[in-house]
């Protein structure tokens, strides 16, 4: 197997588990969201800090938080994440997977408008298009509903928002990521120390709980891993297309899994954002189809 084919076959991996983890999520709903996001934290730290461990490159990571600045970027990234990670709990256990699935949809969206806002980056006509319909798709969700898609739009914003304090790091993904749990993991202990104070922890209450409990590490690790290993040996416009994967699984998983309401608004906001994302992509594979033709030119241009 090639380097690209290893890839793609690593990012798909990486999607379906992200995709299908809403099933994992709701086996644990009985359960604080507070507590099964330190747990999540605690056994990421864990995992990640022992992978650079064995890779030896804990120097890396001391070297990520060895200033007060470089502290501060991947404080502002564990905060983020962390968001993130509470409202995608809470989401799922709280019957809400399906307004989950589409902050997924709209994120991609979401990380061009923060990178034209906060970096100037260039938007090119069909991506400026692809905003507005899905601005349009969300305020007629809200209109339809008599409420704004909150879960969606604050798990968007939120990876967005985490994704431009990652552009300021210098190290790889594996290394911020350890950075961040091991930042949030005195908070994750404060936690368990709460919930074992109160005699309501559901850690050690019985087997299944501790061992799902424990496992929520593994899901975080392996598929940010393995997005790691695939995002060096594949086109990021693949890489992109790829992602949908993830957001599709989750809407598959809300409304055929967990029988969640689907009703006449979600019908034309859903169709709307797809729509979008199918503009965006399109837009996407002809910057990086520009790109290659233009480096590919450079490279054939003789000398002098």
């Amino acid at each position: 197997m090639n380097e690209t084919r290893a890839g793609v076959l690593a990012m798909v991996t990486a999607c379906v588990v992200w995709g299908l983890s809403p099933l994992y999520y709701k086996l644990l709903a009985h359960i604080p969201p507070i507590e099964v996001l330190a747990h999540r934290t605690f056994w990421s730290a864990v995992i990640f800090t022992g992978v650079l461990l064995l890779q030896g490159r804990l120097g890396l990571l001391r070297r990520a938080l060895g200033t007060w600045r470089s502290f501060g970027i991947v404080a502002a990234a564990a905060l983020a994440i962390s968001t993130n990670w509470f409202v995608f709990i809470w989401s799922i256990g709280a019957g809400h997977a399906t307004e989950a699935s589409l902050g997924y949809f709209l994120f991609p969206l979401v990380a061009v408008l923060i990178g034209r806002l906060v970096f100037g980056e260039s938007m090119v006509g069909l991506q400026g298009a692809a905003i507005l319909i899905a601005g349009a798709a969300v305020a007629l969700l809200t209109f339809g509903l008599g409420v704004a898609p909150w879960i969606a739009l604050v798990l968007a914003f939120s990876f967005g928002m985490y994704g431009l304090v990652k552009k300021r790091l210098e190290v790889g993904p594996v290394v911020s990521v350890t950075g961040e749990v091991v930042v949030l993991a005195p908070i994750a202990l404060v936690v368990f120390w709460w919930r074992y104070s109160a005699g309501e922890a559901a850690f050690g209450a019985n087997t299944q709980d501790t061992a799902l409990l424990v496992f929520s590490g593994v899901l975080t690790a392996t598929p940010l891993i393995l997005f790691s290993f695939a995002a060096k040996r594949v086109a990021l416009a693949t890489v992109g297309l790829i992602q949908y994967l993830n957001p599709t699984l989750q809407f598959f998983c809300a409304v055929l899994v967990f029988g969640e309401p689907f009703g006449l608004w979600h019908g034309i906001a859903f169709p709307m954002i797809w729509t979008a994302l199918a503009l965006y992509t399109l837009a996407s594979w002809r910057q990086e189809k520009a790109r290659s033709s233009a480096a590919s030119n450079v490279a054939r241009s003789p000398t002098t």
